[in-house]
């Protein structure tokens, strides 16, 4: 992930207060896109270190529930190779605040599939790390504005500790969210 943005308080892409980190670079291009300008590869700021301490200066408050990455598309793999490195840092440092991940990409048949775009060498350690997972493409004659988190109907919330607890994929059941 060579740029991104930063949202500093966002109650819109999970639950409870959040940083948000927007990537760059989408090769998905969903027809309707709420960002279509994130599909640019070089859109928004270069994630440098002073971004990494930014953001973990913003993290370091007990009122944020956790961090939010969206774009762009977090799971492009030059994106995933920027991403896991600083994630790794992120659950050492706030093993208390979740990780939500939203992506056009779907889990079981591209994430999860050596040899498909979406799936390359840190694919695993990336989907190991996350706790929320939203996940497939945004599909405009599906859009339902009523829907939480997502942005079309055929999109999923799945729960990634209990998919990884369980075996096979586990939906998300808001009135369960992590406290």
């Amino acid at each position: 992930m060579y740029y991104c943005g930063i949202k500093e308080c966002d109650i819109a892409n999970g639950t409870g207060v959040r940083v948000t980190l927007f990537v760059s670079g989408c090769t998905n291009a969903c027809e309707g896109c709420f960002q279509p300008e994130t599909w640019d590869f070089c859109y928004g700021e270069p994630f440098t270190e002073e971004t990494e301490e930014k953001l973990f200066s913003l993290l370091d408050h007990s009122y944020i529930k956790g961090l939010t990455i969206l774009g762009g598309e977090p799971f492009e793999p030059q994106n995933q190779r920027a991403l896991v490195p600083f994630l790794k840092r992120f659950r050492d440092k706030y093993p208390d605040k979740d990780l939500w991940v939203f992506s056009g990409f779907r889990y079981e048949d591209e994430m999860t599939v050596p040899g498909n775009h979406a799936n390359c060498e840190v694919t695993s350690e990336f989907l190991d790390m996350i706790d929320i997972l939203v996940e497939g493409r945004f599909v405009l004659k599906l859009k339902d504005l009523r829907l939480r988190y997502r942005g079309s109907s055929n999109q999923r919330i799945i729960d990634m500790r209990k998919t990884r607890a369980e075996g096979h994929v586990v939906l998300w059941d808001e009135t369960l969210a992590y406290n």
